[in-house]
C-alpha cells in the first residue's frame, strides 16, 4: 500500500470509530475495554489517564484538572497516572481532589524518583498526602536510565528494600519500574528484580524499535503488565496530525517527517501485548476522542509495520 492511500485508510478508519455525528458528539457509548494487568490479577481500563499535560496544570478559569479526572472516570478510564515530580506534586494534587470522593473506583499508579530506602518512603508519605488516600494500587521507580546502579536498589539502603517494605504494609499493592532513555537499562532491571509493571515508551518510531521488540519480548515473558507511553511521540503529541512540529527535546520527545490521526497511534499500542496506554491530554474533547478510538480494532501486525515504514 502505497503512503497516501495508507494515511487516507488510517484517517477513514479512525473516524468510522469515533462516530461522531454532525454536531461534534459521540454516539453508542460503551464500557471501556479491559485488560489483564500482566500476572496481578486486576483487570485494568485499556486507556490511563497520563498525569502529565492537562492534569499537571493548576486549576484555573479555564481549565479544572479536576473535572478533566471525572470525566475519565465517567468515560471508564479508571487507571490514573501520576508521580510527584510532575510540576512540583501538582499533578498529584489535582487527581487528590478527586480520590478524595472516588478512591474506589481508581487504580491508582504513582512513582518515586528517589533511589535511597528512607529517601522514598519520605516521598510516598508526601505523595499519599497530595493524593489524599492511604494507599496507591502500584509505586514505580520512576526514569531508570543506563546512569542507575541497580545493584545498588536492592542493598538495605536501597529503593527495593523500602517498596517492599511498603507492599508489606500494604500501602502499596504492585511494584513497578519506568524508562525511556535506555532500553537496556529497564531489561537490566526487570531480569534483576521480580518487578510487577513495565511503563515503557511504545510508538512506531524506529529508534523506540528495542523497547517494542527486545524489552517487550522480555517483560511478556516475565507475565509483567506492560503500560505504554508517549503513544502520541511525546508530551506534546508530536507525532499526531493536527499539531504543529517544535523543537525536539530528545529522549522526550519522537518527532517525525510524518504524522498520522492520533487514534492510529492508540490503535498501534493497543495492538502490541501491552495491558493499557497512559495518555494525556490538554482537554475534554481530547479525553472523548481517545476514548471513542478504543472501540475500533486494535492495529493488526500488516496494519503496525506499515505504519512503522510510514513513521520511521
Amino acid at each position: 500500500m502505497k503512503r497516501r492511500e495508507f494515511v487516507k485508510a488510517m484517517g477513514a478508519a479512525s473516524l468510522a470509530g469515533l462516530g461522531f455525528h454532525a454536531h461534534g458528539a459521540v454516539s453508542g457509548a460503551k464500557q471501556m475495554p479491559r485488560r489483564p494487568l500482566g500476572a496481578t490479577g486486576v483487570d485494568v481500563s485499556v486507556l490511563a489517564l497520563g498525569g502529565v499535560i492537562g492534569m499537571q496544570l493548576p486549576p484555573s478559569p479555564d481549565h479544572d484538572p479536576g473535572a478533566l479526572a471525572e470525566q475519565a472516570l465517567d468515560l471508564g478510564i479508571t487507571y490514573f497516572d501520576t508521580a510527584p515530580s510532575y510540576n512540583n506534586g501538582q499533578s498529584e494534587t489535582n487527581y487528590g481532589s478527586v480520590l478524595a470522593r472516588r478512591r474506589g473506583e481508581v487504580f491508582l499508579a504513582t512513582k518515586t524518583g528517589d533511589r535511597s530506602h528512607d529517601g522514598t518512603l519520605r516521598s510516598v508519605e508526601q505523595s499519599l498526602k497530595r493524593l489524599q488516600t492511604d494507599h496507591v494500587d502500584l509505586l514505580q521507580i520512576h526514569g531508570v536510565s543506563e546512569r542507575d546502579d541497580p545493584i545498588a536498589w536492592g542493598k538495605p539502603s536501597g529503593v527495593v528494600a523500602a517498596l517492599r517494605k511498603l507492599r508489606d504494609e500494604k500501602v502499596v499493592r504492585f511494584l513497578g519500574v519506568t524508562g525511556h532513555e535506555s532500553a537496556e537499562a529497564l531489561r537490566r532491571a526487570i531480569e534483576m528484580y521480580e518487578f510487577d509493571t513495565l511503563l515503557t515508551t511504545l510508538n512506531p518510531v524506529s529508534r523506540r524499535r528495542p523497547y517494542r521488540e527486545d524489552l517487550l519480548e522480555a517483560a511478556n515473558r516475565k507475565q509483567m503488565g506492560v503500560i505504554a507511553m508517549k503513544v502520541m511521540g511525546g508530551g506534546n503529541g508530536c507525532l499526531a496530525s493536527g499539531n504543529p512540529p517544535r523543537k525536539v527535546l530528545r529522549p522526550y520527545h519522537d518527532q517525525t517527517d510524518h504524522q498520522v490521526a492520533p487514534s492510529a497511534l492508540i490503535r498501534y499500542a493497543l495492538g502490541l501485548p501491552a495491558s493499557t496506554a497512559v495518555i494525556g491530554v490538554a482537554n475534554p474533547a481530547q479525553l472523548v476522542a481517545n476514548a471513542a478510538a478504543t472501540r475500533s480494532s486494535p492495529l493488526d501486525p500488516g496494519a503496525r509495520r506499515e505504519l512503522e515504514r510510514l513513521i520511521g
